[in-house]
């Protein structure tokens, strides 16, 4: 009887080094492994928000004590996150849903809605407690229809652009790194704002700088940039340095991120969607379900000012903040980009 020949050993595993990158520390978006992996650097990302900053590659949810207050989930409920983002506000909900209640959440954007529904996943959220769907708010009431949901105990809408999104260079969104100015939350569908500049005309365009971002020098920038090809964040940002030479350094760059600002409202067709959300709003709520949305820019707040009061008015909602509610001193300070949200509120009549 032959011997059995001995099985293989397997090889040692070698040890994969990360790419080489030049300097001390890593200066391109696609090598800064720790912003790419932050649940990875507990103790980097402690030290980021210990210096009142937002860790890239994360976002920081705002007013959550505040959301929580007006929602009131409870167990067994229905709850929509229609922006659903870096799921920070869904973690919280969550819990407070369980046992029996579920979350559904919205996202447009197909490149970060897998990797929150995975964080959601790890935190051991399951398949019964939450889903994520790919839509735009706006979708809404075909979401529900789809899931077989009659309506939602509480809604909340997040308007403001993931920080993600925003220091990922690739996306176009801000002039943190140079990228390609796109700045589409779905790269997948429509134009990107490079070819909104070469096909809009000056006065079109200056009508879009002041409702998009109430900017004051519209007439000037946009009889710099309308028409012209810019293929970069940085082309455009250099453009509208040179339309205000004699502004300010922070006049300047104020400048800019309102040109973005209003560049990434019409890209997307952010206030179409708003009013469209808004329209089919109390028809996705179960009777005494109430709705929290943060708006970061006077257009969108007037429209769900608006359309809060419009629906006290024929009765729809009962009741809802007659004032704004800002972050606290201390959120500000803990994270700058909650200082420009204003949340507002109301409850579906019964």
């Amino acid at each position: 009887m032959e011997e059995s020949p001995a099985p293989e050993q397997p090889s040692p595993a070698t040890h994969q080094r990360r790419p080489r990158y030049r300097g001390k520390n890593p200066r391109r978006f696609e090598e800064k492994y720790k912003e790419h992996q932050p649940e990875r650097y507990s103790d980097t990302v402690a030290k980021v928000l210990a210096s009142g900053k937002t860790p890239a590659g994360t976002h920081r949810p705002i007013m959550v004590a505040e959301i929580l207050e007006i929602l009131a989930p409870q167990p067994g409920q229905v709850a929509v996150d229609c922006t659903l983002g870096y799921g920070g506000h869904a973690r919280e909900i969550l819990p407070r849903l369980l046992p029996g209640g579920h979350l559904l959440g919205l996202d447009a954007d197909p490149i970060e809605l897998p990797k929150t529904e995975a964080r959601l996943r790890a935190l051991s959220f399951s398949e019964e407690s939450c889903t994520a769907y790919r839509s735009n708010f706006a979708g809404l009431p075909r979401v529900l229809a789809q899931v077989g949901f009659t309506g939602a105990d509480m809604i909340l809408a997040d308007l403001g652009v993931s920080s993600m999104q925003l220091d990922d260079p690739a996306r176009g969104f801000s002039t943190k790194h140079d990228g390609p100015l796109d700045m589409r939350m779905n790269p997948h569908r429509g134009q990107p704002a490079s070819a909104v500049l070469e096909k809009t005309s000056p006065p079109l365009l200056t009508a879009l700088f002041i409702e998009n971002a109430d900017e004051p020098n519209a007439a000037t920038l946009a009889a710099a940039v309308a028409g012209r090809t810019f293929t970069t964040t940085a082309a455009l940002a250099g453009a509208i340095r040179t339309a205000l030479p004699r502004a300010k350094a922070e006049e300047v760059e104020l400048a800019i991120r309102r040109v973005f600002q209003a560049l990434r409202i019409a890209v997307n067709d952010e206030f179409g969607a708003l009013d469209a959300f808004l329209r089919e709003l109390p028809v996705c709520l179960n009777p005494g379900g109430r709705v929290a949305i943060l708006t970061f820019h006077s257009g969108e707040d007037r429209r769900v000012k608006k359309a809060f009061a419009a629906g006290e008015r024929a009765g729809v909602y009962l009741a809802g903040a007659d004032e704004i509610i800002r972050a606290s001193a201390e959120e500000r300070w803990a994270n700058p980009r909650s200082t420009s949200a204003k949340l507002r509120w109301a409850r579906r009549s019964g």
